[in-house]
């Protein structure tokens, strides 16, 4: 095998035998396959496809460059990915409350992306909590805690490091094929038994349409389903933001709200869904409405937060951050009120505007060597569909200083239209099932 018939066959529209594509995945991690083939390879996926059986076989390749890992636990091992959204921390909700139900939750995460927030640069908001751990601290924290959020380590999917890093360069990041291998590939890896796919659509979404959402979501699903891991996939709406909080420090202390009981919202109700529809999966319970009741049961009775407050244990953090949070999450020193310029009703919100509002204030990266600063953000946003008056509040700004609030507060403003009572569309829009599923 050699990598220039691989991409000849991609180039004519064949799609190559798993075996090649196996060899070409290996290439990608040990080096033999050069950045120029790489990029001649995304480049030839990108406009002339792999196929349903291609797309499989590169996703398990892409698994199998690495180390797989395996689980020896008395429960079922299972997981939940996000394409991406502003106010988007239903993993810090999500992980805990399945751990309170009995099955384990090991969570391989990723940063910020673009105008997204990061799973571990939130989780990181807190003082002491470290992500980048070993396999064994990995493997201890699942087993005492039931759940644990982490970076990947090296040796996870090493062709996808290398395959990414090429097509970010090359203009091939927008492949649905790419996108599923470069999901799943790290997923499976973590020795999964289930996995939900939280698919989101809309303004503050990678993908715009419900169109778009779903012809990923079924790309996934059945890729998945067809590496060996039972998998569905809800599409759901982020037309405004999840939570009405965006940045770090801030988004857990949304968490921790839904997570304590003094406020549940639309990030609580996603977090049931999503919960829900994968205990039944994993065949925890019969059906997502049981497991539904299941979460909402655990979060009510305080299990789920004591499980959140193992894992941050654990994880570096303060042994009291559960019954004392307030106390040590960062704050920011200016705090700025955004106001509405007339009377109407918030008719549109721009998410991903507000999502780099919040890069702009130092919450997210512009270039990967940026600190984060993890008190900055957005919080108190009024969401879609209420009616204000002229000068009541729209939300709040967190910065570091004066000058930034007020470039922020412009951006604010300008990302939240006030005009007519919109129609505002459900949270979870539909399930996706593998093609041929019952």
């Amino acid at each position: 095998m050699d990598a220039r018939s691989i991409i000849a066959q991609l180039r004519r529209g064949e799609t190559p035998e798993p075996e090649a594509i196996a060899w070409f995945a290996q290439g990608l991690a040990d080096g033999n396959v050069s950045d120029a083939q790489a990029g001649a390879f995304a480049m030839a996926v990108c406009l002339r496809g792999l196929g349903d059986e291609g797309r499989a076989a590169l996703t398990l390749a892409m698994r199998d460059s690495g180390h797989v890992m395996g689980w020896d636990l008395d429960g079922p091992v299972i997981d939940k990915h996000s394409t991406g959204g502003v106010g988007d921390c239903v993993s810090l909700v999500l992980a805990p409350a399945l751990a309170a139900c009995g099955v384990y939750v090991p969570m391989i995460s990723g940063r910020g992306l673009g105008h997204t927030g990061g799973t571990l640069d939130k989780l990181e908001a807190i003082p002491g909590v470290r992500t980048d751990v070993d396999e064994a601290k990995f493997r201890a924290i699942v087993a005492e805690a039931g759940c644990a959020i982490v970076s990947a380590s090296t040796d996870i999917a090493p062709a996808d490091k290398r395959l990414y890093a090429i097509r970010d360069v090359t203009a091939t990041v927008e492949s649905i094929d790419l996108i599923c291998a470069s999901i799943l590939s790290k997923k499976l890896a973590g020795g999964l038994e289930a996995l939900v796919l939280d698919v989101k659509f809309g303004s503050g979404a990678f993908m715009k349409t419900v169109d778009e959402a779903r012809e990923l979501a079924q790309a996934l699903v059945d890729t998945a389903n067809a590496a060996g891991c039972p998998t569905t996939a809800l599409l759901t709406d982020m037309n405004q933001p999840l939570a009405d909080s965006l940045g770090n420090a801030v988004e857990v202390a949304s968490s921790m709200r839904v997570l304590t009981g003094t406020d549940f919202g639309r990030l609580g109700e996603l977090t049931i869904e999503l919960g829900g529809a994968l205990l039944a999966l994993a065949k925890v319970t019969p059906d997502a409405k049981a497991g539904a009741d299941k979460l909402r049961e655990v979060i009510s009775s305080g299990a789920a937060a004591e499980r959140m407050g193992r894992m941050i244990y654990a994880m570096g953090g303060p042994k009291t951050f559960v019954e004392d949070w307030t106390r040590f999450l960062p704050e920011a020193t200016v705090i700025t009120e955004v106001t509405a310029p007339e009377a109407g009703y918030i008719s549109a919100i721009d998410g991903e505007a507000l999502g780099l509002t919040v890069v702009g204030l130092g919450g997210g990266r512009q270039v990967e060597s940026d600190v984060v600063d993890p008190a900055v953000g957005i919080t108190d946003l009024v969401p879609l569909g209420t009616k204000v008056a002229k000068g009541e509040p729209l939300a709040r700004v967190h910065s570091s200083r004066l000058t930034q609030a007020e470039q922020a507060v412009g951006e604010v403003l300008g990302a939240i239209t006030i005009g007519k009572k919109p129609d505002v569309g459900p949270l979870v829009g539909e399930q996706v099932h593998a093609r041929g599923a019952k």
